[in-house]
């Protein structure tokens, strides 16, 4: 007799997390409050701070777990393309992570200067998540050059995600255009231009 496959239930971080991805698209982050939050996702208070210190240390862990998505789709195969079909793919990945939490992000975008500390805190980890996306295009993320390229990333996706935002369409042909138009403008500059080589064979 085959067994039943099981389902892996959220542990309570990720419940905190969805909670609050939920009451951000439904009330807006503004007005959700970490007892709103406790509530929604059905746990005390305590628990909600024995996980996360503020809403912003909620969005950090957000923004982190969409970063393991991305780097969990990981192909190693994609060091033999351009650095810039490299970057394509793995940006494109990042938006399919974060496609079910569209609406949530819609309102965090509209109100991120409502909330210096999480905006504080998204500036940090977006640097963070940019040079894991580079290492993921197997672009090197370290040292000077690196940061030029983390910033230039970063500006690239910004401009990108506000149409992501805005692109209802199922082929997200608009975000696609605008995102290969932006790698392209960034080409002739040395951020993308060299790619980190593949480890030998053992």
């Amino acid at each position: 007799m085959g067994t039943r496959p099981t389902t892996r239930k959220p542990d309570e971080a990720e419940r905190i997390i969805a909670a609050a991805l939920d009451l951000a698209a439904t009330q807006g982050w503004r007005d959700s409050t970490l007892a709103d939050i406790a509530a929604a996702a059905a746990l005390p208070l305590a628990e909600v701070y024995r996980h996360y210190g503020s809403k912003a240390a909620i969005l950090v862990a957000f923004s982190r777990s969409i970063d393991l998505a991305v780097l969990a789709g990981d192909d190693p195969e994609i060091a033999d393309q351009p650095p810039r079909d490299r970057l394509f793919d793995v940006i494109m990945r990042r938006f399919d992570a974060l496609a079910p939490h569209k609406e949530a992000l819609r309102v965090l975008v509209r109100e991120a200067g409502c909330d210096p500390l999480a905006l504080v805190a998204g500036a940090c980890a977006l640097g963070r998540s940019m040079a894991w996306m580079l290492e993921a295009a197997r672009i090197d993320s370290s040292g000077l050059a690196g940061a030029v390229r983390i910033k230039g990333l970063a500006l690239i996706y910004l401009s990108t995600l506000r149409v992501w935002l805005a692109d209802e369409s199922e082929d997200m042909a608009r975000t696609m255009a605008v995102l290969d138009r932006r790698l392209r403008q960034a080409e002739g500059f040395t951020a993308f231009a060299r790619r980190r080589p593949r480890p030998a064979a053992a």
